[in-house]
C-alpha cells in the first residue's frame, strides 16, 4: 500500500471521545447524538511556519495535488513500500545534530537497542502539543464550513459542529488545565510547556478559529441561505404589521418563560448556567440613578428560529426578546444591552475510591457539574464596558478568557435548519444498508449459523447497525439454546434497543450481566438511568471499575449446542449506539473463535469481580497486555528494516498522544520501516524530520462521517497482522481504561482491512496532510480530474455489495 498522495514540497493547512466530527465528541467526548463532538471522550492545523500561526496554509489555495498515478501504483498492504512525502523539516539540521547523546527509553522502562542511542527522542522539540492539535483539527472542521464545494446545510451542519466541539474543549481541556493552574502544577507536557503556557498559547489561537466561524457564517452562509430562500432576518428590518405581530407571540409565548435576574445590593450576583445565551441588560429608575445590571436567560425550550408567515423568514428568538425588553423591565430606561455566554469547566473531581456509593457519587458529580468554574465569555461585539467589566469581574475571568465576537454567540441551534425539506441543499440521503452475509439468515438460517461458518466483519455506516449488532443481542434474547449474555455500555441511545434486548433476555430467563461506564463523560445521567432499570430487572450490573474507565465495546453470547457450549463474541471500534453508528464509521467483529470467547470471559470476570488478568490468548487488553504487545509489534517491524526486510506499519486512529509510542515509532522510521498513520485529530508526532520520522507520513479524514474506527497493521514478514479495536495510541487508553484490541485471522477479512486503508490513503476528497511542524494540507484532485471519496466509495460498495471473498 503507498500513501495514495504525495507531495514533492510542504510548504505550508476536524475531536471529542469525540464524536460527530468527537463532538464528538467517544468521551466525545455533551451534545446531540448527531453532533457529537468529534472529539472520542475528549478531540493542528498549527501553522507556526507562516505569519498567520491559525490560517490554513494556502500552496495554491492550501491544497496538495494527488499523484495522477496513484490509483495505478497503489501497492498492497501487504507488499508494503510508500512513495514518501518530502516535507520540508522545519526545525534546523543543527537543532536535530544538538540533541543531547542519551540513550532513548520506551515506556516500559527498557533501552532500545536501535541507533536512535545517537538522538535524545525525550527532547521537546520532537513532540507536538496536544491541546494546539486538537485546535487544528477543528480548524479543518472549520474548513468543511468555508468549503463552498459543499452543500448548503451541509456546511450549516459544519457550523454547529464547530460550536460543540469548541464548547467541549473548553470545558474539557480548558477547565482541566485551570484547574492544573490553580493547584500550582508545572509539571511539562512532552513538548515543553506548562500547564500555564499551554493555557495561554490555546486561548491564543482559538480566538481567530471563532472569529473565522462568525466572518463565515456573516460572509458565506447567511447570504447564502438568503440566496437559497432561507432568510434569517433582522428585527429592525421588519414592516409595524410583523413586530406587531411578533410583539404578540413575544407576550404570550416567550414572556411567561423569562425570569430576569438583577445584581445591585439587594440581590447578589445570578448563576450563569452553563453554555447558556444570556442577555445583560441595564437599566437605571431615573436619569441621575446608578446602572442596574440584570441578566435574562434566553429560554432554550422555545424555538430559536421563530418563523414569520411567509415560511421563507426567520428571527432569532434573542432579537425578539431583546426587541420587547420594556415588557420585561416596565417603568425603568433600558440603557444598553449585551447577548453573552458562559462556558463552564467539566472537571469537576471526586475521589471515587473514598466515595462510599459510586452511583451517589457520579448523580453528585453531574450537579455540581452545574456550578463548576466558568473557563470562557463570549460576548456581543462593541458591548458596553460596564457590562464587559461585570461579567468579567463577578465571573473571576481574565481579559484572555474574554471572546469579543461577531454574529450570533451560538450555532449549535443552526443545526435545526438541516431538518428542512430541502434536498437541494444537503448530501443525498444515505440509509445503511443490509451486511451481505447476515441478510442471509433470513432464508432459514440463524444469525448464529452465519457467525458459525465464518468471521464476520461490520462496517458502520455502510452496514446497518440495527441488521448486524442489534441483531445480533436481539437474537440471543430470543434464542432458547442461549445460556447468557454479557455487555460493556460506554454509551448507548436514550431509546436502546440493545437495552430492551438485555431487559428481555433477563425476562426469559438467562444469566445477563452489563457494565455500565458511569464514567462516560456527559452521558453518565443517560447510563446510570439504563443501570437502575436493568437492575430493576434482576440483571447483574457492574458500575466500572475503581481507577479505570471502561471504554471497551464488547459483547459475549454463551450459547448451547449440540456440540457444547459456544461462545459468540462481538469486539467493536464504537459504542452501542443506533443513532451514532448512523453517522460514525466503525467496525465491528463477529466471531466464534474460541479463544477471543475466553478472553472475553475473563475480562467481564474482572468487571463484575475485582481482580484482573494480564496474559490474554489473543486480544490485547488494556490495561494488561495492549502496551506491551503494541511496542513488541512495532519493534519487531524496525527489527526487519534492519535486517533489511520489507518492514510495514499503518496504523488508523483518532488520536496518538503516548509520547511513549510516539518514540517507538520514531526509532521504528529511523531503521527503515515504512510507515502511514491516518489519524483524525490530536497527533504529537511530527513526520517528515531528517533522520528521526522520514519514513512517517500522517494524514487525516475529515468528511461525511466521522472516522471512528481503529484498524492496525502489521506486515510482519508477509504474515500480515491486523487488529481493530476501542482504543487509540493514548497514554489513557493504553494505561487508564479498559480497552480490547481484537486480531482478525480470516484472510477474506483482512482483505477487506487492506481496501478500506488503501482507500483511505488515496481519498483526494476528504483528506489532510500533516507538515512536520503540525500544520496541514488539503489533498486535492489530479489535473485529469479523478478522484477518490472514501466515503462515496463505501457508499456505493454497499449498495452495490461486496464480493462474497470479502465478506
Amino acid at each position: 500500500m503507498t500513501d495514495g498522495n504525495t507531495t514533492a514540497n510542504d510548504e505550508e493547512t476536524v475531536d471529542s471521545d469525540d464524536q460527530r466530527h468527537d463532538s464528538v465528541a467517544d468521551d466525545a467526548d455533551a451534545d446531540t447524538v448527531a453532533f457529537r463532538s468529534m472529539l472520542d471522550d475528549t478531540t493542528a492545523d498549527s501553522d507556526s511556519s507562516v505569519p498567520d500561526r491559525l490560517t490554513d496554509g494556502d500552496a495554491d489555495g492550501g491544497m496538495l495535488p494527488v499523484d495522477s498515478e496513484s490509483a495505478a501504483r497503489l501497492e498492497p498492504v501487504k507488499d508494503g513500500g510508500s512513495n514518501r512525502a518530502a516535507g520540508a523539516d522545519p526545525m534546523a539540521a543543527d537543532e536535530v545534530e544538538s540533541a543531547a547523546l542519551d540513550v532513548t527509553t520506551t515506556g516500559d522502562g527498557t533501552e532500545s537497542d536501535t541507533a536512535s542511542h545517537a538522538v535524545d527522542l525525550s527532547d521537546p522539540s520532537y513532540y507536538l502539543n496536544r491541546e494546539l492539535s486538537e485546535l487544528a483539527f477543528q480548524r479543518r472542521v472549520l474548513h468543511e464550513v468555508e468549503d463552498a464545494d459543499n452543500p448548503l446545510l451541509e456546511r450549516v451542519k459544519f457550523l454547529a459542529i464547530v460550536t460543540t466541539n469548541l464548547d467541549e474543549f473548553f470545558r474539557k481541556r480548558i477547565g482541566g488545565l485551570k484547574q492544573q493552574i490553580a493547584a500550582g502544577v508545572t509539571e511539562e507536557t512532552p513538548d515543553g510547556r506548562t500547564p500555564y503556557e499551554q493555557w495561554v498559547d490555546a486561548l491564543e489561537e482559538v480566538q481567530p478559529l471563532l472569529e473565522r466561524q462568525a466572518e463565515c457564517y456573516r460572509d458565506e452562509i447567511r447570504p447564502a441561505l438568503a440566496d437559497a430562500g432561507i432568510r434569517i432576518v433582522d428585527y429592525d428590518d421588519l414592516t409595524d404589521a410583523e413586530r406587531r405581530e411578533l410583539r404578540e407571540y413575544f407576550e404570550s409565548s416567550v414572556l411567561p418563560t423569562l425570569t430576569p435576574l438583577t445584581f445591585d445590593p439587594a440581590h447578589s450576583f445570578p448563576f450563569i448556567s452553563n453554555q447558556s445565551l444570556s442577555l445583560a441588560v441595564l437599566t437605571r429608575e431615573r436619569p441621575d440613578a446608578e446602572l442596574t445590571f440584570s441578566r435574562v436567560k434566553i429560554p432554550r425550550n422555545q424555538l430559536r428560529f421563530v418563523q414569520l408567515d411567509d415560511d421563507t423568514r426567520y428571527v432569532l428568538l434573542e432579537d425578539i426578546v431583546r426587541a420587547n425588553l420594556e415588557l420585561l423591565f416596565p417603568d425603568v430606561e433600558i440603557v444598553d444591552t449585551a447577548l453573552f455566554r458562559v462556558t463552564r469547566n467539566a472537571e469537576v473531581r471526586r475521589n471515587e475510591e473514598v466515595a462510599e456509593d459510586l452511583i451517589e457519587m457520579i448523580e453528585e458529580v453531574i450537579e455540581e457539574r452545574r456550578f463548576a468554574t466558568a473557563v470562557r465569555l463570549e460576548l456581543e461585539r462593541d458591548a458596553p464596558e460596564a457590562i464587559r467589566e461585570i461579567l468579567a469581574r463577578e465571573l473571576d475571568l481574565e481579559d484572555r478568557e474574554v471572546f469579543e465576537l461577531d454574529g450570533p454567540l451560538e450555532y449549535r441551534d443552526f443545526a435545526d435548519l438541516t431538518d428542512l425539506d430541502r434536498p437541494n441543499l444537503k448530501l443525498p440521503e444515505w440509509s445503511p444498508q443490509p451486511h451481505p452475509r447476515l441478510k442471509r439468515a433470513d432464508d432459514g438460517m440463524t444469525v448464529f449459523d452465519v457467525i458459525s461458518n465464518d468471521d464476520v466483519l461490520v462496517h458502520h455506516p455502510y452496514h446497518s447497525f440495527e441488521g448486524t449488532v442489534q441483531r445480533f443481542l436481539e437474537a440471543a434474547a430470543n434464542d432458547p439454546d442461549v445460556l447468557a449474555i454479557k455487555a460493556a455500555i460506554y454509551r448507548t441511545a436514550s431509546d436502546s434497543q440493545i437495552i430492551e434486548s438485555l431487559l428481555e433476555a433477563a425476562r426469559n430467563g438467562k444469566q445477563v450481566a452489563v457494565m455500565v461506564e458511569l464514567k462516560a463523560r456527559f452521558d453518565e445521567e443517560n447510563n446510570l438511568e439504563w443501570a437502575k432499570k436493568l437492575e430493576e430487572e434482576g440483571i447483574h450490573v457492574a458500575y466500572g471499575t475503581i481507577g479505570y474507565k471502561t471504554h471497551t465495546k464488547t459483547s459475549l453470547v454463551v450459547r448451547e449446542e449440540a456440540d457444547g457450549v459456544r461462545l459468540y463474541s462481538h469486539v467493536g471500534t464504537g459504542n452501542y449506539h443506533s443513532e451514532t453508528a448512523k453517522h460514525y464509521e466503525d467496525l465491528g467483529l463477529l466471531t466464534v473463535d474460541r479463544d477471543i470467547g475466553q478472553d472475553l470471559v475473563r475480562l467481564f470476570n474482572y468487571f463484575t469481580g475485582h481482580s484482573m488478568h494480564r496474559d490474554y490468548r489473543k486480544l490485547l487488553i488494556a490495561p494488561g497486555n495492549m502496551r506491551e504487545r503494541f511496542v513488541e509489534l512495532i519493534r519487531a517491524e524496525a527489527e526487519r528494516a534492519r535486517n533489511g526486510e520489507d518492514a510495514r506499519i499503518v496504523a488508523k486512529m483518532n488520536r496518538l498522544e503516548d509520547p511513549a509510542i510516539v518514540r517507538e515509532l520514531y526509532e521504528a522510521s529511523m531503521a527503515g520501516v515504512d510507515i502511514d498513520l491516518i489519524v483524525r485529530d490530536i497527533c504529537r508526532l511530527r513526520p517528515g524530520l531528517e533522520g528521526i520520522s522520514e519514513t512517517i507520513d500522517v494524514y487525516s479524514i475529515v468528511g461525511r462521517f466521522l472516522e471512528h474506527s481503529r484498524i492496525f497493521y502489521f506486515r510482519a514478514g508477509g504474515e500480515n497482522r491486523y487488529y481493530i479495536g476501542s482504543a487509540d495510541w493514548m497514554t489513557r487508553n493504553l494505561d487508564s481504561r479498559v480497552e480490547a484490541i481484537a486480531p482478525i485471522e480470516a484472510p477474506r477479512l483482512q482483505d477487506r482491512l487492506e481496501t478500506i486503508l488503501e482507500t483511505l490513503l488515496s481519498d483526494d476528497q476528504n483528506r489532510w496532510v500533516m507538515r512536520s511542524d503540525g500544520s496541514y494540507e488539503r489533498c486535492r484532485t489530479d489535473e485529469d480530474g479523478s478522484t477518490t471519496d472514501v466515503h462515496e466509495t463505501f457508499m456505493r460498495t454497499a449498495l452495490d455489495g461486496w464480493p462474497d471473498s470479502l465478506t
